[in-house]
């Protein structure tokens, strides 16, 4: 389908009016894009539930409303910090939003859990897809409403891609670029247009963004940080919240979406509550009080130590194990190479080589994870031995321009002696860094300009300290200055947005089928963007033409292929000093809550599942 200058709106500022075109012309529109109309949309086409299905497997349909689920949330998104919010405005770069505020809105469509990536119809109750892929056509319901009982219409979905493209965070600008138009060909039929070659996950994308309401907005600018509760369409509404300790999102009871198939069985408590914590030390007594009824453990000195309080005891407070099948991704300690000192990839080794991981986790973590070797961690995308066929066909290219490790076995930290000071180890860093022109002159490493290498450490919790001073002090070793900032998360966010940073610690991970955000992580066109993901300051050519391998794939097999030769060459790289990683999740909860017996296998599905029981009435606290 073209869309034509005339009737459809170009996403930038001019699109924010919305438009409707003549009904002679939405016909015809529509029409010429319905070359297959489907409930459902997948990277692949792979649908699991057929049209009509009624739920999903992994709920319990009849779970009962009602309760508090109360957390520490445990994931983030764009510019929602884990320790403190002062906006209501989490689609946008600047401020320090509030984790949830996603449950308020409605979008497109929903994800199952249970597939890859597969998703059915939320706000749209199908979608016609053009026969060369580049126009999806939204039909939306008519029972869609936003929470003032207007109708969500086609402009609002036209208005709100335009205004995430225009003014949205950095991240959802880079993962939209692909999207070249949108038209609301009809009150209730909205066309996506996007760009030749595509990326393949940019409709999955797309269907998952917030829907807002473009008669909220005409009066307000959405680029604010703002503590004003904006006008949503979701399961929930923003109700009691106090900036920087708590919010809390309560049920919408009368919601349009509640009986549709995508959203049987979840949703099920009146309130969900986030609670926030400076320090991880006293979050955990908050739980042990009943502060917050349910956490998911990150600390492993915590979860192996402290989990002996009374309530636990008396069974009061239960705990599991849940186990994590998505890849897990990359944790660790990203070097900003924007900067001139770390630009020789021997001191990013060497640097690397002075982690004693196996002291460290025996030490501090007491044997709880595994060592972490790939940005597709735990997953069939990582890299392993030397590289098949296929893999080679794709690096064959760039050999000359790329590390010739890449055509042999990946590189893979070394396993220390466990002593915390290797000495094997920290002789060959000081050789990989006598070989790059650093020397050593009265005990302190420096460059060829005779300036000591220093090395600042910044992070935004304290928590991260004891895992810091004795990878510090083998530097010093080394004759290197490295030293420990830690900061106010608003102060860290605005720093690590402006690369104003030598090393921090990040962790992030793809779903199994990663498309676009590669982009965002390690494209060389994100390096600059103010907010990227990019925060080590990749640039290379041979990585930017292995994403868009990745994002051509045609099948599974393809785009594996693809991601291994791509893992190849970032691990060649040395962008990061890996961390640590363990495929499980660690849970505690007040027994309060009921759930289905298995969890979908793409998700931890907590709270969306879960419900409170009302048969379970926790007894007072006894003393001790």
């Amino acid at each position: 389908m073209r869309l034509t200058r005339r009737c459809t709106l170009a996403l930038g500022a001019a699109a924010l009016a919305g438009a409707v075109a003549p009904p002679g012309r939405v016909r015809a529109t529509a029409e010429s894009a319905a070359e297959r109309e489907t409930h459902g949309i997948s990277a692949f086409g792979d649908l699991k539930y057929p049209p009509g299905f009624t739920h999903f497997d992994y709920v319990d349909r009849a779970a009962p409303k009602g309760g508090t689920f109360s957390q520490i949330g445990p994931n983030r998104q764009f510019n929602q910090s884990f320790l403190t919010f002062n906006s209501l405005n989490s689609y946008i770069l600047r401020g320090d939003a509030a984790q949830g505020m996603e449950l308020t809105f409605t979008s497109l469509m929903e994800r199952a859990a249970d597939e890859p990536d597969a998703m059915y119809g939320l706000a749209a109750r199908a979608v016609r897809i053009s026969n060369d892929g580049l126009v999806y056509s939204f039909l939306l319901r008519d029972t869609a409403r936003f929470h003032d009982g207007s109708a969500l219409t086609a402009q609002d979905v036209a208005f709100s891609l335009a205004t995430l493209k225009d003014k949205g965070h950095p991240i959802i600008l880079q993962l939209m670029r692909d999207v070249a138009g949108v038209e609301a060909v009809a009150e209730r039929v909205v066309a996506v247009r996007f760009a030749p070659q595509r990326a393949r996950d940019v409709p999955l994308f797309v269907a998952a963004l917030p829907i807002f309401s473009r008669a909220y907005y005409a009066s307000k600018p959405f680029e604010e940080s703002t503590l004003d509760i904006p006008l949503g369409s979701g399961a929930y509404r923003v109700g009691r919240f106090e900036a920087g300790r708590f919010i809390e999102y309560q049920r919408v009871k009368d919601w349009w979406g509640a009986d549709l198939a995508v959203n049987r069985g979840r949703h099920n408590f009146d309130v969900v509550r986030f609670e926030y914590y400076r320090d991880r030390d006293v979050a955990f007594e908050g739980f042990t009080a009943r502060s917050y009824l349910f956490r998911e453990e990150f600390t492993s000195r915590i979860w192996a130590t402290r989990y002996d309080f009374p309530a636990i005891r008396d069974g009061r407070v239960k705990r599991d194990v849940l186990r994590d099948e998505t890849p897990s991704g990359a944790q660790g300690w990203f070097i900003n190479t924007r900067r001139a000192k770390f630009k020789d990839a021997r001191l990013r080794e060497a640097l690397t080589l002075a982690f004693d991981f196996e002291w460290t986790n025996k030490n501090i973590m007491y044997g709880a994870y595994e060592r972490t070797h790939s940005v597709f961690q735990n997953s069939p995308m990582m890299a392993q031995g030397v590289p098949s066929e296929g893999e080679r066909a794709l690096l064959e290219p760039f050999r000359g321009s790329v590390p010739e490790e890449v055509f042999g076995a990946p590189f893979v930290p070394p396993v220390s002696d466990g002593s915390g000071h290797d000495r094997a180890l920290l002789r060959q860093a000081g050789q990989l860094l006598k070989a790059a022109g650093y020397a050593i002159k009265d005990g302190k490493r420096v460059a060829t300009n005779g300036a000591q290498v220093a090395i600042e450490f910044l992070i935004e919790e304290p928590s991260f300290q004891p895992h810091h001073m004795p990878f510090i002090k083998n530097l010093a070793t080394l004759g290197i200055a490295a030293s420990l900032r830690v900061v106010d998360p608003v102060q860290y966010r605005a720093r690590v947005d402006d690369f104003d940073f030598d090393i921090t610690v990040q962790r992030f991970g793809f779903s199994t089928t990663p498309g676009d955000s590669l982009r965002s992580y390690f494209s060389s066109a994100a390096a600059a963007l103010k907010g990227s993901q990019n925060i080590a300051g990749i640039i290379d050519a041979a990585v930017d033409a292995l994403i868009e391998r990745v994002i051509a794939a045609k099948t599974r097999a393809d785009l594996v292929t693809a991601a291994r030769a791509l893992d190849r060459v970032l691990r060649a790289g040395r962008y990061w000093i890996p961390h640590w990683f363990k495929a499980s999740h660690w849970i505690a909860y007040w027994d309060v809550f009921a759930r289905p017996p298995q969890k979908p296998r793409y998700a931890r599905a907590i709270p969306e599942t879960w419900w409170h029981d009302s048969a379970r009435t926790l007894k007072p606290d006894r003393p001790g």
